[in-house]
């Protein structure tokens, strides 16, 4: 039998500041509550546009408007032996929608200062999540016509 080749998983995250502010969403894990950007995997038939605006809306409620591709994180999970391809993108929030649903596992979303999350660093999904904002906070920033669909 021939053996499969090996995949990482494609993921997207919203990094959205606003009012010095960002946007996360508490959600559940094996390993108790944590904090996460709006993020989550790339389906099949859609853009890392499409996908990043889907799981801002799907997990926060709120409306997503990339600007740019803050950068592409490779990191392997401790904890699952995964790995994952994050790209990350820095956008606008739009629209609130409070009485939507959250996708299955998010608790709420709630935004958080730099120091609370510096603070809470313990409690990020990843540490992905803090190494996102401090790029971001550089001032990292890559047009997204980098991003070419076929």
């Amino acid at each position: 039998m021939k053996k499969q080749p090996w995949k990482p998983n494609a993921t997207v995250a919203a990094i959205i500041e606003q009012n010095g502010k960002f946007l996360l969403v508490e959600e559940e894990t094996d390993r108790g509550n944590r904090y996460n950007q709006p993020a989550g995997h790339l389906e099949d038939g859609e853009t890392l546009l499409q996908a990043v605006i889907r799981e801002t809306m799907e997990e926060s409620a709120y409306e997503f408007m990339p600007d740019a591709l803050l950068g592409v994180y490779h990191w392997k999970h401790d904890h699952n032996d995964t790995t994952y391809l994050r790209f990350a993108f820095i956008g606008k929030v739009g629209k609130h929608y409070p009485m939507q649903e959250l996708d299955t596992g998010i608790v709420q979303a709630v935004w958080m200062s730099i120091d609370e999350i510096r603070d809470k660093a313990g409690l990020m999904r990843s540490e992905q999540v803090l190494s996102c904002i401090e790029d971001y906070l550089a001032g990292k920033s890559y047009p997204l016509e980098v991003i070419t669909n076929l």
